[in-house]
């Protein structure tokens, strides 16, 4: 009696440790880099009035964004964040170089931004109106019933047109 109460103990000893353990593994730390920023040596490569387009490729590699409306700004962009289990990810550096364009594909200027230059945005409230006329789960539910038939019979000729089949006041005859 007294080994079956230690084996008993010992067991649940043990799975007390291995659920403690398979916890706390979730709470680590997880660090993402992502992106790739360019070498600043090879940045001062770069000469406003004189480098172009191909020449910025071939030194910086291509962007990691271009602008949304003109491709005269080209971004590379570097993020490191950490994120703890379920929680949002905390951003712990930011560098982004703007490499912009003048209207003949030339480098007009290099920025360098970092973490500290970005500010948060407030999206505006509401949401943006679609077309139509607004159903109810209800609605939505009963106004596609009878709205799926059987596909037509493939009797017929083989012009892949089925043939209509026979109507109900036909009678055979």
């Amino acid at each position: 009696m007294l080994r079956s109460v230690l084996r008993h103990t010992r067991i649940f000893a043990l799975a007390a440790v291995a659920l403690a353990a398979a916890s706390s593994a979730g709470c680590v730390a997880v660090v993402d880099q992502r992106g790739n920023l360019p070498d600043a040596d090879k940045v001062a490569q770069i000469r406003p009035g004189a480098t172009t387009r191909d020449q910025v490729v071939k030194i910086l590699g291509t962007p990691s964004s271009t602008g949304v409306f003109d491709d005269k700004s080209w971004y590379y962009i570097s993020r490191k964040t950490k994120q703890i289990a379920f929680f949002n990810a905390d951003v712990l550096d930011q560098q982004v170089y703007v490499v912009n364009f003048d209207g003949t594909g030339v480098v007009h200027s290099v920025d360098r931004k970092e973490l500290k230059d970005g500010r948060d945005i407030e999206p505006a409230p509401g949401a943006t109106p679609a077309p139509g006329r607004e159903l109810t789960f209800l609605e939505q539910v009963l106004g596609n019933i009878g709205r799926f038939n059987k596909s037509p019979s493939s009797k017929g000729d083989d012009s892949g047109t089925p043939t209509p089949g026979p109507r109900p006041n036909d009678q055979n005859r």
